[in-house]
């Protein structure tokens, strides 16, 4: 089991890229939990996400559907982010 927290933290778009290409031929029979907030790296590398705020689990499932969740647009993207948002709506 590798356990990882905030791997790329203070790396730029390169490094952070080389270390997801690194974590990615770790995975094979190996445990990996991953805590990060780059989520387009978390989404990348996990099979099973789950997003928290506030000490609350918001979404845990498939990167898809965790991504398409709209209790994680909302706490991580904002309002405007979600589908239908800023047409016919009230403000």
């Amino acid at each position: 089991m590798l356990l990882l927290d905030e791997p790329l933290a203070g790396m730029g778009p390169e490094e952070a890229q080389r270390i997801v290409g690194l974590l990615r031929t770790l995975v094979a029979g190996r445990a990996i939990l991953l805590v990060e907030h780059d989520l387009d790296a978390v989404f990348a590398l996990a099979d099973v996400v789950t997003v928290m705020a506030s000490g609350q689990i918001l979404a845990s499932g498939p990167p898809d559907a965790v991504r398409a969740s709209p209790a994680v647009q909302r706490a991580y993207l904002g309002e405007e982010h979600l589908p239908g948002a800023g047409r016919g709506r009230a403000p």
